[in-house]
């Protein structure tokens, strides 16, 4: 039922944009035909075709994300670097703008872990996302994040660089098989910290669990029950594995390419320039946008679509 569910969801998307482009056509036809045709008539056309060729890309690329966990809900993981405070406060406005354009499509966003800076920012925090393929969206996003500012922590106002990690992978739902002995596990248990509310209370229910092969570390708190954060967190770790295996078959296929994207720590894929002028780049595809407060506000979309096109490409 889910499955019929996309694939009617994806025709009446095609149905739509091949109805408007047919209205538009229409559009030029008239103005074609006008003896005096508008300025007004012009712009909305040009307006139109826009929005069309965007929404007309999104879809193209939310028809390839096939990949065995694509549709699954994600995993997001955020570190700051170096840098103290700054580095800190960097890593929680990464989590905002992910959370806001999650927000924007719809999707449902949850605080699985969130370690509060001494100061500001976060020291540590995970959010999931659920919904129609937020996996094959944010897929390749896994990596390191840098920040030029003037620093609002410093009394000097100095401009300084800071990095922040973030790390994406999928839920493993019942079709995807993944090898996990609990044997293999150390499982730590500690009390729950933040800002306050709900998620902090005064008992030990926050579970760590530490994959000894791998030194794979997972953490959850969201819940008051220490049952059910060690079943998430066991979860994410099935996760974490499944994502570790697909990175090194990746990496095998895609070893003989200059342009091969490794992912990790080190690895720098999109820069965020405050400071003396201001410009996002991704260092993968080039693409550029000179707004950037919009862009930590989750507006990213342009973004995901280059990374994922020349993914698939």
């Amino acid at each position: 039922m889910q499955e019929r569910s996309n694939l009617e969801n994806s025709l009446n998307i095609y149905s739509e944009i091949k109805n408007e482009l047919v209205e538009i056509s229409e559009l030029i036809d008239l103005y074609n035909n006008e003896s005096q045709s508008s300025e007004q008539l012009e712009e909305e056309i040009l307006v139109s075709l826009t929005e069309l060729s965007e929404r007309a890309e999104l879809a193209l690329i939310e028809s390839m994300l096939s990949g065995e966990a694509d549709s699954n809900s994600a995993y997001l993981e955020f570190h700051p670097g170096a840098g103290g405070t700054e580095s800190q406060d960097w890593a929680q406005m990464l989590l905002r703008m992910y959370s806001r354009w999650g927000e924007s499509r719809g999707y449902k966003i949850e605080v699985i872990e969130y370690s509060a800076g001494d100061e500001a920012g976060i020291k540590s925090a995970t959010l999931k996302v659920i919904g129609k393929n937020p996996y094959g969206w944010l897929k390749t996003e896994s990596g390191i994040h840098r920040l030029v500012r003037i620093s609002p922590f410093d009394s000097q106002k100095r401009r300084h660089t800071s990095f922040a990690s973030v790390w994406v992978y999928p839920e493993i739902d019942d079709n995807i098989e993944v090898d996990l002995q609990e044997s293999d596990c150390r499982i730590d248990t500690y009390r729950s910290s933040g800002a306050g509310g709900q998620h902090v209370n005064t008992t030990d229910s926050a579970v760590r669990i530490t994959h000894t092969p791998t030194n794979i570390v997972v953490q959850c708190q969201s819940q008051r029950s220490q049952h059910k954060n060690k079943s998430t967190a066991l979860s994410m770790l099935r996760a974490r594995l499944y994502e570790l295996e697909l990175q090194k078959k990746e990496e095998k296929a895609q070893e003989i390419l200059d342009t091969k994207s490794e992912i990790g720590w080190g690895h720098q894929i999109r820069s965020y320039v405050l400071q003396p002028y201001q410009m996002v780049k991704d260092l993968r595809t080039n693409v550029e946008d000179g707004n950037t407060q919009a862009v930590l506000d989750g507006r990213i979309d342009k973004f995901l679509t280059s990374a994922l096109s020349r993914k698939i490409s």
